[in-house]
C-alpha cells in the first residue's frame, strides 16, 4: 500500500477531506440549478439489477428511455441503461438512439467470488451481445488478503477479454472496475484500490455495487477523486468516476457532482468520465427540475 502512495504522491488525509466535505454539504443549496440537476440526468446509467428482472421488464424501462425525447423534449437522455449481462442484447435491440450505451454488470457481479475463467467468460458473452460498457467488482477476495497482484491481475484478464471481443465487432469497451468502498472501509483502503484498478486499464473506478450495507458515501468519494488526480498527474490518462449505491435524491446527486467539480474540475463533469448509477435518482431529478412529484421511470 504503501509503495503505491509514494509512487503516485498521495495518502488520504481524513481531516482535510471531512473539512472539505462540511464546505460542499453547507453550499449544496446555491449549487443547485435546473441546468446542473438537468447535467445530473445525463450522468445516469439508469439500472435495473433485480432478481425479478424480465425481458418485458428490461424492454418497459428502455422504452421509457426511448420516449424522453417525445415526453420531456428539453431533457437530455442518459448515458446508458445497466442491467445484469443475459439482458444486454435486449437493451441494444430496444434502445433507438445509441448514444444511449448498453452497460452490463459482469465478472460475477456482485460478489466476484468465482474461477477467473467465469468471470472473463461472462464478460465476453456480455459484450458479444452488445454491452458497449462492463461493470466488474474488484477481488475482495484477494485485495483485503493484502494480494494486490492477484486482484490486478483479474482485472487485466477482464480487460484483455473485453477488448478482444470489442475489436472482433469493431467497438471499444468502457471497463468500470467497482471497490465495493463499504466493505474496504478505510480511506488507505479506497485509494490503494482505486490505484490497483486504474494500473489494471480501468476506465472508470466506481464506488459500490448497491448490494451491501454500506454503499456510496462522500468521503470514499472524495478519495476516490483525489486518487484519480494524482493518477492523471503523474501518468496523463484520465480515468473516469462513478458513485453507485444508494444515490436517490437530487441532493445527494449534486453533493457527488460538487466533489467531482472541486477535486477534478470541469474536465470531467460529462458522460465520459463521470456516472451514476441508479435506479430512483430519474424521477427524484425530474421532480427537482419541475418542482413537482414525478414518476416517470
Amino acid at each position: 500500500m504503501n509503495e503505491l502512495f509514494e509512487k503516485y504522491g498521495y495518502c488520504p488525509d481524513n481531516e482535510k477531506i471531512g473539512r472539505s466535505l462540511e464546505l460542499i454539504a453547507s453550499s449544496l443549496d446555491e449549487f443547485a440549478s435546473p441546468e446542473r440537476l438537468k447535467a445530473c440526468f445525463s450522468l445516469m446509467d439508469l439500472t435495473t439489477l433485480h432478481a425479478t428482472d424480465t425481458v418485458a421488464s428490461v424492454r418497459k424501462l428502455v422504452a421509457k428511455v426511448n420516449g424522453l425525447e417525445s415526453e420531456y423534449p428539453d431533457y437530455p437522455l442518459p448515458a446508458s441503461v445497466c442491467v445484469f449481462p443475459n439482458f444486454a442484447g435486449t437493451v441494444a435491440t430496444e434502445r433507438k438512439d445509441p448514444s444511449v450505451h448498453v452497460t452490463a454488470v459482469a465478472g460475477c457481479f456482485p460478489a466476484s467470488q468465482s474461477f477467473l475463467e467465469v468471470k472473463v467468460r461472462e464478460c465476453e458473452l456480455a459484450v458479444r451481445d452488445g454491452a458497449d460498457e462492463i461493470d466488474i467488482v474488484l477481488a475482495l477476495n484477494a485485495f483485503l488478503a493484502g494480494d494486490y497482484a492477484s486482484a490486478a491481475q483479474e482485472i487485466k484478464a477482464m480487460r484483455q477479454a473485453v477488448d478482444a471481443a470489442g475489436a472482433a465487432q469493431g467497438r471499444r469497451i468502457v471497463l468500470k472496475v467497482i471497490l465495493e468502498t463499504g466493505l474496504l472501509v478505510s480511506s488507505s483502503n479506497i485509494a490503494a484500490a482505486a490505484f490497483v484498478a486504474m494500473e489494471s486499464g480501468a476506465d472508470f473506478i466506481k464506488t459500490s455495487t448497491g448490494k451491501v450495507d454500506v454503499n456510496a458515501t462522500p468521503m470514499a468519494a472524495f478519495v476516490m477523486c483525489e486518487a484519480i488526480k494524482a493518477y492523471y498527474e503523474k501518468t496523463g490518462r484520465k480515468v473516469g468516476f462513478k458513485a453507485a449505491g444508494g444515490i436517490s435524491s437530487a441532493k445527494d446527486a449534486l453533493c457527488y457532482y460538487s466533489i467531482v467539480s472541486t477535486v477534478l474540475g470541469a474536465g470531467w463533469l460529462h458522460k465520459d468520465l463521470f456516472r451514476f448509477g441508479v435506479s430512483r435518482l430519474g424521477n427524484s431529478l425530474m421532480s427537482a427540475i419541475e418542482q413537482n412529484t414525478v414518476s416517470y421511470f
